[in-house]
């Protein structure tokens, strides 16, 4: 009984004998933190960007026009595929932009504003961002593109409504063609009877702009392909609308679907055509 006393008592001394210091080095008053599953990172070239917790840099592959992950087999070892069951978001970023697909092989990936999210093989450090503008279809992923750039399958339709497939040329027949869309994948065209930097389509009233909407919207941030000094803006009845080497851009109204393009054909193939860097300027 009297040993155990003792012991009791010889605690006591020692706890109350430790300064403060030792009681702080006992007791982390500030543990470390874990570091959020998708950081925005700033980077001296293309400002803010997408990684994962360690720094790692996320891409956008800009033949995932509707989705879906078209990246698979060699692809994927080149392009590994971003995904974490627990998407803790650095401030600045919106949980509603980000999703989860299933993609054809069973896997799960994330999704930012409907882009697949996925690393470079070749980025060896955080930081790194060796995989933009490799095969002109890959692009750093950014929180704030204003467009994007895609490159997929056109596919228009025949007199009696029926799908089918484009070439870049707009004669029939499968092929991927480069083009631009808006940040979440909608297809923006041109009109083939507009001059330089004059809309000869929309009426004064705006009463045939839900067939082919006009473009309106900030350009702050672009994949790398592109050049911004190719962008501009004209009035059009009191509303701005976008234009690119010259030509006003539009949408195409019965392009319901992300990833659509049903524009290249309608009323013929090539009056509504969609733009590129080859695009001409006016």
């Amino acid at each position: 009984m009297k040993k155990s006393i003792y012991l009791l008592l010889t605690s006591i001394t020692i706890l109350t004998s430790c300064s403060s210091d030792d009681v702080e080095n006992i007791i982390d008053p500030n543990p470390p933190t874990t570091a959020n599953a998708v950081q925005l990172a700033n980077d001296a070239t293309f400002g803010n960007i997408l990684t994962d917790s360690e720094g790692m840099s996320l891409y956008f592959f800009s033949r995932d026009t509707k989705g879906q992950s078209e990246c698979n087999g060699d692809c994927k070892t080149a392009w590994p595929i971003f995904y974490q069951a627990d998407l803790t978001l650095d401030e600045g970023l919106d949980a509603a932009d980000f999703g989860v697909i299933t993609r054809a092989d069973g896997e799960r990936q994330n999704t930012y504003k409907g882009w697949p999210l996925y690393y470079f093989v070749n980025d060896n450090a955080a930081g790194d961002t060796n995989g933009d503008k490799v095969g002109n279809n890959w692009y750093i992923a950014k929180p704030d593109y204003s467009l994007m750039y895609a490159e997929a399958q056109l596919v228009g339709r025949d007199a009696d409504g029926n799908d089918l497939n484009f070439t870049s040329d707009y004669t029939e027949g499968d092929g991927l063609t480069f083009y631009i869309t808006n940040s979440t994948g909608r297809t923006i065209y041109a009109f083939v009877n507009d001059t330089k930097d004059t809309n000869n389509y929309t009426a004064d009233d705006f009463s045939n702009d839900p067939i082919w909407p006009i473009i309106s919207l900030d350009i702050n941030n672009i994949p790398s392909i592109l050049d911004r000094n190719d962008f501009g803006t004209i009035d059009v009845f009191g509303r701005t609308q976008v234009t690119y080497k010259g030509r006003p851009l539009y949408y195409f109204g019965q392009d319901v679907e992300r990833g659509d393009n049903y524009g290249i054909s309608v009323p013929t193939p090539g009056i509504w055509p969609i733009v590129n860097t080859d695009t001409t300027a006016l």
